[in-house]
């Protein structure tokens, strides 16, 4: 069986983020009674050594820390077990098994990657366990909610789906690419996993209603080492700008696009590129690049978006990925479920979970009911959940968009000239 840990870090969040998030939810004192209350126990699940996997469980001990000392759950603190899944699908059923059988937890909140998150999904109808999926992106996750609700119920995406992301590509592509940058042409470029199929197919449609003609379509194997071949083709096109969906293998063909200085912007969803640790391992290579993610520091998409993103930056010496956000609001919305409910029970926490009506860090969060196409998923759009566009310069995160949050314009790398 594999290794777990218990949280054992310091009450390490600032009177800022505590006096914003405290007043949103509205926290109360620990009584001598309430400490006296047995913890609630909560599991987190992710890959600790990748980028996008410690970066769940850096916000489960955030939002652990932050819950703990203003009042707990009811009156309960959180005990918060952390389960290292490898990235593997073998490792994150057995972890998910550990965590309801052996350490009885009330809920799991993860994954990074969309094939664990599917494989542990199952679990999850079999156990009668709330699972808030934080970081996996597969429309799959939600399909099976919606087929067969009595057994799937407890899963819940507490993200958004692959289709949606792909959605904000396209709107922040015709706004940044099309409009100021007078882009025509695109190649999709994507890793092939479960989370890009669906992406994948929604940038064929919403690329050309943006303004993009998509010339090539290129998936590629994760275990892809060098590029050169891909970007040879890519500039046999004359493609504008490459479209990416990276979450695996972000460093290694943001170098070489870099050092071979591909004339073609390098824009799309690059999940590792959303933390600011992405430049030190591209060795500023990323200078230029455009990524989608949910949130970064600077983007006030709520009042409880700057407190977090200062927290997080200055406890973990890094920005938080998207999956950051995701997985600290997770946390707040199981708060707010138990509290409703009264209860810990899984049928009693599943009902109070489909009523979430939660501001968080990165906008309105409500699940679509029962019976909607993305049962049980983070509803997008205006008033929701809409995601923002940001650019590496001069060895920062900018918000380029949407206008009404960007901290700078977008711009072109060196080698790449202006469209008239």
């Amino acid at each position: 069986m594999k290794e777990y840990r218990k949280s054992g870090r310091g009450l390490a969040l600032g009177a800022g983020l505590a006096l914003a998030l405290g007043a949103a939810v509205g926290f109360s004192p620990i009584s001598a009674h309430a400490a006296a209350k047995a913890p609630i126990k909560i599991g987190v699940i992710a890959p600790f050594s990748a980028i996008d996997g410690i970066s769940i469980v850096n916000a489960a001990e955030m939002a652990t820390d932050d819950i703990n000392a203003h009042g707990g759950i009811d009156g309960r603190k959180i005990e918060l077990l952390k389960y290292d899944d490898h990235a593997s699908a073998a490792d994150g059923v057995r972890a998910f098994q550990r965590a309801v059988k052996q350490d009885h937890v009330v809920a799991v909140v993860g994954t990074f990657i969309s094939e664990v998150a599917l494989a542990v999904e199952p679990w999850a109808a079999r156990l009668h366990e709330p699972f808030l999926i934080t970081g996996a992106a597969s429309d799959q996750i939600t399909n099976l909610v919606r087929e067969h609700y009595a057994q799937y119920k407890y899963v819940f995406h507490a993200n958004l789906n692959s289709t949606f992301l792909g959605d904000v590509v396209c709107a922040q592509s015709h706004a940044i690419l099309v409009k100021d940058f007078h882009y025509k042409t695109a190649v999709v470029m994507s890793e092939n996993a479960a989370w890009t199929k669906p992406l994948d197919d929604e940038y064929l449609k919403c690329l050309p209603k943006a303004g993009l003609k998509v010339v090539d379509h290129i998936r590629f194997s994760p275990n892809t080492t060098d590029f050169t071949p891909i970007f040879n083709k890519i500039e046999d096109t004359h493609a504008n700008v490459i479209i990416t969906g990276i979450a695996h293998v972000g460093v290694k063909p943001t170098i070489q696009w870099h050092d071979q200085q591909v004339p073609a912007l390098l824009a799309g969803w690059s999940s590792q590129a959303g933390a600011s640790t992405f430049w030190k391992d591209t060795n500023g290579a990323t200078e230029g690049v455009i990524t989608g993610n949910l949130g970064a520091p600077g983007a006030a998409l709520t009042p409880k978006s700057n407190p977090f993103s200062s927290a997080y930056v200055k406890r973990y010496k890094t920005t938080p990925a998207y999956n950051s956000y995701t997985t600290f609001d997770a946390f707040y919305i199981l708060k707010d479920a138990i509290e409703r409910a009264h209860s810990t029970k899984a049928n009693a926490l599943v009902s109070a979970l489909e009523k979430t009506n939660y501001v968080g860090t990165i906008g309105r969060e409500q699940f679509y009911g029962r019976t909607a196409k993305y049962a049980h998923g983070f509803k997008f759009g205006k008033g929701y959940v809409t995601g923002v566009a940001i650019q590496w310069q001069d060895g920062q995160q900018k918000i380029i968009w949407p206008t009404h949050a960007a901290t700078a314009k977008p711009i072109l790398p060196k080698w790449l000239k202006p469209k008239k």
